[in-house]
């Protein structure tokens, strides 16, 4: 068969070729729907769609935080500290924020139950890049979780030196009795770097209607320190169902999707702290792999809370300064 035969049945055969892949994509479109329909993920022809706008979403709010700096001199990093009741989701942050940036999951802080809290040491917390490996500019501070009765979790007279800077990484809690000046690890003169430049309190947002009067009131005894500190103040509300549904496919105002939720208003009653520096988040707990959704929203919550850190520390930054040189 010479060449212009061959060239003629290629020309026939071409519309065939055609239908066939056509056939195939739409085939394959119908497979990945019917698997996100049996996984119960989302029965929804815009999920694919939702994804992808969400992972380019993520590695926006990535590349911004890579390369974040705090707004003063005095201080390379930012330093957070979560606070919250036993099982309500501290260090389980800390471990989502950490695998997002590794591409990974990762289990470094140890998670504990509602019942008994596994954190007893102190324990400071930097963030790798997962890129070069690299320490990003804020770190997490973890402690012994809260609890209503009085001798059981973290004694509240810690507060004042865990806010000042004056407790070391893995120190043990005593929930009996605080940290005192003649410890032998007790950092006696803490300077800005060394203290606290945000607080976050982490509550379990299905959880919010059963706190006690007793735990509210230990929250607001916490408050009552960290406002004589100057320290900026937010919360975080985790076990949060379905991020996706919240996000509602608006990745740029995430903060008005969060804002008119009723666990917010609720809770911005509640201690008195602006809805704007309240946040949703749905912390990585059983699932093996990274989702792209999840890590939008913990990008999203981690700079909105360097945010309000930065606009707080120029103050403690003048502070500082004045103490310094002597200043008036």
């Amino acid at each position: 068969m010479d060449s212009s035969a061959l060239a003629s049945i290629s020309r026939l055969a071409a519309p065939f070729k055609r239908l066939t892949w056509v056939y195939l994509v739409r085939q394959v479109r119908k497979c990945i729907m019917l698997c996100l329909f049996l996984t119960g993920i989302e029965d929804d022809t815009t999920y694919v769609s939702k994804i992808t706008r969400a992972t380019k979403h993520r590695n926006q709010l990535l590349a911004e935080l890579r390369t974040f700096k705090p707004n003063v001199d005095l201080i390379s990093e930012i330093c957070i500290l979560l606070l919250g009741p036993v099982g309500s989701g501290k260090s389980s942050f800390i471990n989502s924020v950490k695998s997002v940036f590794q591409g990974r999951l990762i289990r470094q802080a140890i998670v504990g139950s509602d019942y008994t809290s596994i954190t007893e040491q102190y324990r400071i917390y930097s963030v790798k890049d997962g890129n070069n490996g690299k320490s990003l500019a804020f770190r997490f501070c973890d402690s012994m979780g809260l609890h209503e009765k009085e001798g059981v979790g973290l004694c509240v007279d810690d507060i004042p030196h865990i806010l000042k800077g004056c407790v070391p990484d893995r120190y043990e809690f005593n929930p009996h009795k605080p940290i005192r000046p003649d410890h032998p690890t007790f950092i006696a003169s803490p300077s800005l770097k060394d203290r606290i430049h945000c607080v976050a309190y982490v509550l379990d947002i299905n959880s919010i209607d059963d706190l006690s009067s007793k735990m509210v009131a230990k929250f607001k005894q916490v408050q009552k320190e960290v406002l004589k500190c100057g320290i900026a103040q937010v919360v975080l509300l985790t076990k949060m169902n379905n991020c996706s549904k919240t996000l509602q496919d608006n990745f740029l105002n995430m903060d008005k999707s969060m804002t008119s939720q009723s666990q917010i208003i609720e809770v911005s009653k509640m201690l008195d702290i602006p809805t704007y520096n309240i946040f949703m988040v749905e912390n990585y707990a059983s699932e093996l792999e990274l989702d792209p959704l999840k890590d939008t929203l913990i990008l999203f919550v981690l700079r909105q809370m360097l945010r309000v850190a930065d606009d707080i520390l120029e103050d403690l930054s003048l502070e500082e300064t004045e103490k310094k040189t002597g200043g008036d």
